[in-house]
This record gives C-alpha cells, sequence and structure tokens, in this order.
C-alpha cells in the first residue's frame, strides 16, 4: 500500500501539496498506480493517481471513514534528551506502536528547553504513513510538568521514576484501561520535590524493571508493552 497525507471531504481527497512533490520528483510514479490517502483523522481514500504536470491528484474509488484505532489509547509525556536526535528516534518508534498522544515535557533537570515541535509533527505523520496509521498522533507543545498535572485524570496516569525507595507498581500489574498516560522523567530523573508532588497528585509511581533506562528507551518500553498487550487483546 502506498499511503500519503491529504485532506478528505465530500467524497473526495487532496494531497497535501508536500506529498505531491514527493510523489512527483522523488519517487516519480505514473499515471494509474493505486494509491491511498488518509487526513490521519481515520478517513482512507482509495484510486488511481493522476499526474498533471508537477501536480498529483487521485481519482477516487472508494472512501472509509472512522477506521478502527489502536485502544487501549496511550499518552506519554517525556522530557526531551539534550541530544534531540534521541527523542527523534523515540517519536518514530512509537508512532510505528500505535501510540496516540505525545507531550514533552520540562521538568525542573530538563536541560533543553527548546524544541521543533513542527518537525515532531511531521515526524509523527512520516512515522505513520510508514507503518500505515490512519489515526495519526496527537503531538502536545512543550509543557511545564506542573500545567500538565492540570488536566490529567490520576486514575489513568502513572510515572515512572528511578527512586529504589519509594514505592512502585510492576508495570505488569497495570490494569489495561481505556486510555493510559505514562510520565517520563529527564536525564537524571526526576527531582525529589517533582516526585513529591506527583505523589500528592495521586500519581502511581510504576517501575520499568531493575534496569536504568534511559530516557527515551524508558518511554519505547512503555509503548511495547502496550503494543504487546493490544496485540494479545
Amino acid at each position: 500500500m502506498k499511503l500519503f497525507f491529504g485532506e478528505i471531504s465530500n467524497g473526495k481527497a487532496i494531497i497535501n501539496d508536500e506529498e505531491q512533490q514527493h510523489i512527483v520528483k522523488v519517487l516519480r510514479m505514473k499515471d494509474g498506480e493505486e494509491i491511498h490517502v488518509t487526513d490521519g483523522k481515520g478517513n482512507v481514500a482509495s484510486g488511481k493517481l493522476l499526474i498533471e504536470g508537477k501536480k498529483a491528484n487521485i481519482e477516487v474509488s472508494e472512501i472509509k471513514t472512522n477506521t478502527l484505532d489502536f485502544n487501549p489509547k496511550l499518552h506519554i509525556a517525556i522530557a526531551p534528551t539534550k541530544n534531540i536526535d534521541r527523542i527523534e528516534f523515540f517519536v518514530e518508534k512509537v508512532v510505528e506502536m500505535g501510540i496516540c498522544e505525545i507531550t514533552i515535557l520540562q521538568t525542573e533537570k530538563t536541560e533543553r528547553k527548546n524544541i521543533n515541535i513542527d518537525k515532531i509533527r511531521k515526524q509523527a505523520v512520516a512515522a505513520s504513513k510508514q507503518s500505515l496509521r490512519f489515526h495519526f498522533p496527537v503531538i502536545h507543545d512543550m509543557v511545564k510538568l506542573t500545567d500538565f498535572l492540570k488536566n490529567i485524570d490520576p486514575e489513568h496516569t502513572f510515572v515512572a521514576h528511578c527512586h529504589e525507595n519509594l514505592e512502585r507498581l510492576e508495570l505488569k500489574n497495570i490494569p489495561l484501561l481505556e486510555k493510559l498516560t505514562f510520565l517520563i522523567g529527564p536525564e537524571g530523573d526526576f527531582s525529589e520535590k517533582e516526585i513529591q508532588f506527583l505523589s500528592d497528585s495521586n500519581i502511581k509511581a510504576v517501575s520499568l524493571g531493575n534496569q536504568r533506562l534511559r530516557t527515551e528507551t524508558a518511554g519505547i518500553f512503555v509503548a511495547a508493552w502496550n503494543y504487546f498487550n493490544m496485540m494479545k487483546g
């Protein structure tokens, strides 16, 4: 399946401008090839490619709406790493495994204060197309930890930290709720003040095993655990 991003409405599909350039200049696709276009909201159009000069269009033969999305819906709020390549790697892999939301967290120990969210969003779209997802994940703007906690449901939210002296649940014992949110700390972990704040906010702590995982590895581990559970269900 050759999947591209675009808009779908009123029985028609319009391929995104950047995607059109990619089709014509990079892929050098030909008239009549079968393609699929998704709006990233669960709708997908199928049809034949029409090349007109530098423009690429689709002659729609079928539109499917409200395709199934991943369940449970996983939201990972993660602090950015100093080396941004590691967060970009995290985004690519967790999108492939069905994550529904990503939030970049600013914590006390976060060294990187700015991040190119637009670039992250484009990578999420690319990973979605690569893995044939019709529901693209939501990538939120960077937010402070205290502000993030104002809008979450503590019953569905967990924090992974490395403080072994504090009580932590085993990941395997977490119930498969309809929606799950995991917080992943920065290099150097959450501060003691932040962990106390999370505890006071009724956020349950979880252990990811005996090994100390890097920030992006911890995020990928949680996404893989969720993906494995989805496949079992």
